[in-house]
């Protein structure tokens, strides 16, 4: 489902050349939850973010989904995001003048859906948001408004979804919530699953925990073996 090969990432600064990856390899299979964990500043979220093909690496191969996102246009890597990769960050990024349904919606939408507003009906329900359609994110808790964006993650039904922090704002008890309907949602479709956590817990429910430091991949090891590293 991914492949990850040499893939480095050299950025310009003020204070010369920034070295964010530095020949990180991975490979995940398909339906595979890999937890991602590391100290701050590690590449956790760049990677993630040029696995989504929201960011181009520096030198290396990248290939998702059987493509190879190097040789995409940025608007062929819109249209691949749009059918395969679902997206869930730490700040909720709900449109705040949209109804729950509505944010829901957009995918669809774009993606010339019909039914968008049916499926986004649905996928509601699934995060058990069902009486909750026509409220505005100011209306909803912060646990809520996170269910709301995994609701939009997942309603185009992602090859892949890729999930940065998604507790980060939350409480632990909310957190909790939110984790348990990100991997029921998962299950339910199959989905292979990115997933970065400061939270060892969250982590040690993945297949597989993936450690970054500096840039590489120091270590990868299913939950029970990682935790004894």
């Amino acid at each position: 489902m991914i492949e990850l090969h040499d893939v480095h990432l050299h950025l310009a600064s003020a204070g010369g050349e920034v070295n964010i990856l530095r020949g990180l390899d991975l490979s995940v299979s398909r339906g595979e939850t890999i937890g991602v964990v590391g100290p701050s500043g590690s590449g956790k979220s760049t990677m993630m973010m040029i696995i989504g093909g929201l960011e181009r690496p520096s030198s290396g191969t990248v290939r998702v989904a059987g493509r190879d996102l190097s040789g995409l246009s940025e608007d062929a890597l819109a249209l691949f995001r749009r059918d395969n990769v679902g997206i869930v960050f730490q700040a909720f990024h709900l449109v705040p003048t949209m109804t729950a349904l509505e944010n829901v919606a957009i995918p669809l939408e774009l993606a010339g859906r019909r039914d968008a507003f049916a499926r986004a009906e649905a996928g509601l329900a699934a995060v058990g948001l069902a009486d909750r359609q026509q409220h505005y994110p100011s209306q909803l808790s912060g646990g809520e408004q996170q269910r709301v964006a995994l609701a939009r993650a997942f309603v185009t039904e992602p090859d892949l979804l890729l999930a940065d922090e998604p507790t980060g704002n939350l409480d632990g008890e909310t957190g909790a919530k939110v984790i348990e309907v990100l991997f029921e949602l998962q299950r339910r479709h199959g989905t292979t699953l990115v997933l970065i956590t400061h939270d060892n817990a969250i982590a040690q429910s993945c297949d597989r925990i993936v450690r970054i430091a500096s840039g590489r991949i120091a270590d990868s090891a299913p939950p029970v073996a990682a935790a004894a590293l």
